[in-house]
């Protein structure tokens, strides 16, 4: 057995690229040499916008599984590859869909809010998808005696509710697993060692980390926030991927990331998004599969969805 190394596998990943017609989208918490052979880095907005837009005939998706799914819902001519199906997602595996749709049933009349990070069945139970860097806007463009039924992430709906002020929100009790584990004890002594530092913290974080934050965003709004701020430090307060960006963008900034209150379980990285490899993505364009499949039935009321979100931006 041969065991090619980075360089070798990057090289075969781009000819694979050329040959096939292909585009690899990333997100910001795959491995840094994953981010590096991709063509679109971004968090899950951009990239479910720049699915629909790639002039290629294979879309391979660097991420988890749910991400695959929505970029094969909005582009249904086009093979869509997972090169690592066993990447799921915490956050989607606490909403699953016959409990929401059980859920759902409790609350008639509730405009259905899900963040994209759920599984395509509880899109296609959706009226309106959001990400962390739209909830806001999706939320506020419900006229506000509407109720609203907000799932999966209980701590980005807790987080809207309280900015938009909505008594009538009504929140599913899911969680990410990276984002429920960090420390305020010790990001608090990381503030007393970095004085000057900002903190950033992504709204998937439990509130009373939110409460010592000098930003709350998305990825791409805090990667946007570290490059406008005078500030030469920032403490990072989501998944570590992120800062393989940072670095690139910003070389002259220090980035520290904060860490979980378990150090040993490395809980600040995704499991799930770190399974993703360059040797699944060689042999998945080699192959075209692992493939995305999506019942029809299923994919058109998902679409609605994700493009009922896309059309309020």
């Amino acid at each position: 057995m041969i065991v090619e190394n980075t360089s070798e596998l990057k090289e075969r990943i781009e000819r694979l690229k050329r040959e096939k017609n292909a585009v690899i989208l990333a997100h910001y918490y795959t491995r840094p040499e994953v981010q590096a052979v991709a063509d679109f880095l971004g968090d899950s907005l951009a990239l479910s916008v720049r699915a629909q837009s790639v002039d290629a005939d294979v879309i391979l998706f660097a991420g988890v599984h749910f991400m695959a799914e929505t970029a094969k819902v909005l582009c249904p001519e086009k093979k869509v590859l997972i090169p690592c199906p066993e990447a799921g997602c915490s956050l989607a595996d606490s909403c699953p869909a016959a409990e929401f749709a059980a859920f759902k049933a409790k609350y008639p009349g509730h405009r259905v809010v899900s963040y994209v990070n759920t599984t395509v069945e509880v899109k296609a139970l959706t009226d309106v998808c959001c990400t962390s860097s739209n909830a806001l806007k999706v939320v506020e463009s419900i006229t506000a005696d509407v109720p609203v039924l907000f799932g999966p992430d209980r701590n980005l709906g807790s987080y809207i509710r309280k900015l938009t002020g909505r008594t009538n929100m009504v929140l599913w009790d899911g969680a990410c697993h990276v984002h429920e584990e960090f420390s305020l004890e010790k990001l608090l002594q990381l503030k007393r060692e970095h004085p000057e530092a900002r903190v950033v913290v992504h709204p998937e974080c439990r509130p009373y980390i939110l409460e010592v934050a000098d930003y709350v965003g998305s990825t791409a709004g805090i990667l946007d926030y570290c490059g406008r701020s005078e500030a030469r430090e920032f403490i990072v307060v989501t998944e570590a991927g992120i800062l393989a960006e940072m670095n690139r963008l910003y070389p002259d900034k220090r980035f520290i990331p904060a860490p979980p209150d378990d150090e040993t379980c490395g809980c600040n990285n995704c499991r799930y998004m770190k399974m993703v490899t360059l040797e699944h993505i060689a042999s998945s364009l080699e192959t075209l599969s692992p493939e995305v499949v999506i019942d029809e039935e299923i994919r058109r009321r998902a679409e609605r969805s994700i493009r009922n979100m896309i059309a309020i931006q």
